[in-house]
Order: structure tokens, then sequence, then C-alpha cells
């Protein structure tokens, strides 16, 4: 399997697209709005008047969510600008993703992105902010080439001082990079996004293969390419590679409410189900079975317990 041609969220606007479905994503966003105004607040006051500000959302996916922060980090210069009496400087926004990613749909919300840009009320000192002159790029990313390791552990560190270190070329010096990353809270726990969100998924594969829907084989041979680090994994892996300094990490934590069950099915849905169609075959009704009873797993697991998800927020400067 070409992973990077299936590794992606569903697109279009749909029912099960990740465009309807990624609340969730959204209030994590929300939460970590304050780390990532302080870093471009920091970067703005340590430039020269007049210079070109570059912003690049990595994993853009598409949906509403793909514009939020660089909205919100726009809006954070302006007030930056207002407050010190200088002139709004010129923006490089680039949207970055694997090449399966819907880059029509986040084309096709350009129009609402520059609405957004209107009821700011932007000003600059030359007069009221033109969104027609804002530009966006949208760039399918590359991958690392796929290596068969023995543990996720390993490929988890692997990759991620990889893509550390490409980042870092891409970066000036001083220029900042704030990651969120689904985790573990220690060393020894399994991840809530793995409990709470695959779990049931698998419960439900198993289940179909009892019910003789799909084939065991099938099932045994599927895989999710899903690792969640633990905090402590994320700080050495960063001082390991070298090329940043972590200005700051810390967990956040979102409960799910009960009444989101069938959202939450919803939501898997819109993740896994690219690679659940390349494994199992193009079959909306066998996804539809698959999601409905995920959704009642969902439902009665919420109903039972707090369903907590961790992130970890990291702020880091380059070198």
């Amino acid at each position: 399997m070409e992973l990077a041609n299936v590794l992606h969220m569903t697109g279009g606007i749909g029912d099960s697209s990740y465009a309807r479905n990624s609340l969730f994503q959204q209030k994590v966003m929300l939460m970590t709005k304050s780390i990532t105004d302080e870093a471009i607040s920091a970067l703005y006051r340590s430039l020269s008047n007049g210079e070109t500000i570059c912003i690049a959302e990595l994993g853009c996916s598409s949906g509403p969510n793909t514009f939020l922060p660089v909205s919100q980090l726009i809006k954070t210069i302006r007030e930056e600008c207002t407050s010190n009496g200088q002139q709004l400087p010129e923006f490089h926004v680039f949207l970055s993703d694997l090449p399966g990613n819907d880059f029509n749909t986040i084309f096709r919300l350009l129009p609402t992105f520059h609405e957004d840009l209107k009821k700011q009320n932007m000003r600059s000192g030359d007069g009221l902010f033109d969104p027609s002159y804002c530009f966006v790029a949208g760039v399918a990313a590359s991958t690392s080439p796929s290596s068969v390791l023995k543990a996720y552990s390993k490929q988890y560190e692997r990759d991620f001082a990889t893509f550390l270190k490409y980042r870092s070329e891409e970066l000036v010096k001083g220029g900042r990079m704030v990651l969120t990353i689904p985790c573990r809270e220690n060393e020894h726990q399994l991840s809530n996004a793995c409990r709470f969100m695959l779990e049931p998924l698998a419960i439900t594969l198993k289940d179909l293969v009892t019910e003789e829907s799909i084939e065991e084989e099938k099932v045994d041979s599927f895989n999710v390419p899903v690792y969640s680090p633990s905090p402590a994994e994320i700080k050495y892996i960063v001082e390991k590679e070298g090329s940043f300094t972590i200005d700051l990490l810390k967990t956040l934590e979102h409960q799910m409410d009960s009444c989101e069950g069938y959202n939450e099915a919803q939501s898997v849905r819109a993740i896994v189900q690219p690679l659940l169609i390349r494994h199992f075959g193009d079959d909306n009704k066998l996804m539809d079975v698959v999601f409905n009873k995920c959704r009642d797993i969902y439902a009665n697991s919420m109903a039972k317990e707090k369903n907590i998800f961790t992130n970890v927020v990291v702020s880091l400067i380059k070198f």
C-alpha cells in the first residue's frame, strides 16, 4: 500500500466528510490559541518593520478548520501592529498535506476565508485590508521512505526526528513552530485516543467476522498507522535531534460529552474510512454498517466513563 496516497481524511463536504466531522480538532485548536498567539507575537516583535511573515500549516487537511489558525494568527499580528502603530506585514501562507488530500475543497472555501478577514475589519497603515490581495498556496507534501521497523515507537522516533530536521531547514533562525500532537500521559499508559476511538472499530470488525460479513484474514492484516507518544518521548526526540529549543511543552485535556456519541463515530469515519476502503473495498453499505455499530459502542462507552483525550502542545524555536 502506498501510504502517502491513502493516508488522508475523507474529502468533500458530505455527511461523512472530515470537513463536517472535525469539531473535536477545532476545539483542540482553540485550546492552543494562547500558545500560538504568544509564538507568533514573539516572532513578530523580533522582526524588522515591513518584513514578510510566512505561515505554514503542516497537515492542513480540508474544511473550515484549515483556515482557522491562519485567520487567528493574522488577527494576532494585526493587533500587534495596531498597538505599535505599524503597517501590517505581507503574509505568505502555505497549506501542506499528503498528495491524496482534498485540496479542491480547500480552494472552494477561499471566498469564505476572505469574508472572515473582511469581518475582522482589518486595517493597515494604508487603509482597509483587502482580502482580494490574499493568496494561498496548497502544497502536496512528500513523505520519507517507508521502513519496516520492529516497533512503532522506534519508527516514530526516526520519523519525527526527520520531520524536525527538514522543518528546521525551512525556517529562519529564531523561527517558530507550534505542534499539537495526540499523546498518552506517560510511558506506561495506553493512549486514550486509541482506547476510546480505535478499540470500538476493532470490536466492530471482529463482530463482522463473526457475522461472516468480512473475512478474518482481511481483519488480521488491517493496521491503522497511528502512534501516540508521551510528552517525555517528544522532549527526548526534540533535544536529541538538536535543531530546535523547546520554549514551552504542556499537555491539554479535552473531555468528550456523552451526547457526542454519534459525532464521535462520524469523526473516526472521516479519518479512517480511506484506509478501510483501500483494504476492504469501496463498499458504502459496509462502511455504513461499520460506523453504525461503532456509534452504539461510543455512546455506551461515553455513558459509563469520562472519555478524556490528551494532546501535547510544544512550542519550538529554531536555533
